[in-house]
């Protein structure tokens, strides 16, 4: 059964106000989504307040329904042709050295929406090409041509999130398959001319310690560079409950455990996100 009330490691300030009506702003006059906002990450006023967001494209409703996102699901509608000139917009107007893209899993589309991403990162590139970019993908349904598609773009790097074990797959990612998931960053990595990868996980769904280091080992076997660990919370009452509040001390274990198999960078902590200063573990690795 989940645990109604939060322990003292999950407490957190509230967020500025000033600060998100700030980014709301901005993103509504460019026509842009955030994830920050749309999945409720609970980091967003800390990432507002310092002028970063991560941007989410091709809409803000999602092809398929995951049991523990918050994103809306249905219908969406089609890609905005203009969507990469707003984000370099969007990109000027705060200043952005490094730059987080995500989207809606678009499994109506051909391509999945992997030209989108393409178009984006070379729009920044072309405003600024010492900006660095990494892409959070989904898994394109297997398709390796939308893959090449989106590295053909040369992000910096290429995140794609296993989120859960795979025995938690069917309650948590019924559209989603774990061996698809790992064999994409594989692929990745062999098809990119050195691209650095990432992926990340969540904690307390009902998992097993063992599980997680199993995950971490498969990440470490097709040579993923970077990992986020962050706790789960519950965005709404139709979403996979919470059986469990990791403490910081597990965090820990695991972050000690992924670096020494081999990882680049390893963030792992309660509120540990998937883009959460992603600009500083891309940066402590960029000369290696």
């Amino acid at each position: 059964m989940a645990k109604s009330v939060k322990p003292a490691w999950l407490r957190r300030p509230i967020p500025n106000a000033a600060a998100l009506a700030d980014m709301k702003g901005l993103m509504d006059g460019l026509q842009l989504h955030t994830v920050c906002e749309s999945a409720h990450c609970p980091n967003q006023g800390d990432c507002f307040a310092r002028k970063t967001a991560t941007f989410m494209i091709l809409g803000d409703v999602c092809t398929r329904n995951c049991r523990f996102c918050a994103v809306k699901h249905g219908q969406p509608g089609p890609p905005d042709a203009h969507e990469p000139e707003h984000i370099v917009s969007a990109v000027t107007k705060l200043g952005l050295k490094y730059v987080v893209v995500t989207s809606v899993t678009r499994d109506d589309l051909p391509d999945g929406g992997a030209y989108q991403f393409a178009e984006v990162v070379e729009a920044i590139r072309a405003y600024d090409p010492e900006i660095a970019t990494e892409v959070l993908i989904p898994d394109f349904q297997g398709s390796l041509s939308a893959l090449e598609v989106v590295i053909a773009g040369r992000p910096s790097v290429l995140n794609h999130n296993v989120e859960t074990v795979p025995r938690l797959y069917p309650q948590v990612r019924p559209q989603a398959d774990y061996e698809r998931s790992v064999h994409l960053l594989a692929q990745a990595k062999s098809m990119g001319g050195g691209i650095l990868t990432k992926s990340g996980l969540m904690v307390g769904l009902g998992e097993q310690y063992e599980e997680i280091i199993k995950v971490m080992e498969d990440l470490r076997a097709v040579d993923c560079d970077f990992l986020t660990i962050g706790q789960y919370l519950q965005p709404a009452k139709d979403r996979h409950e919470v059986v469990r509040f990791v403490p910081p001390e597990e965090f820990e274990e695991y972050k000690k455990a992924g670096l020494a198999m081999g990882f680049l960078g390893v963030a792992s902590a309660p509120y540990v996100r998937s883009s959460f200063q992603a600009d500083k573990m891309f940066g402590n690795n960029r000369e290696k």
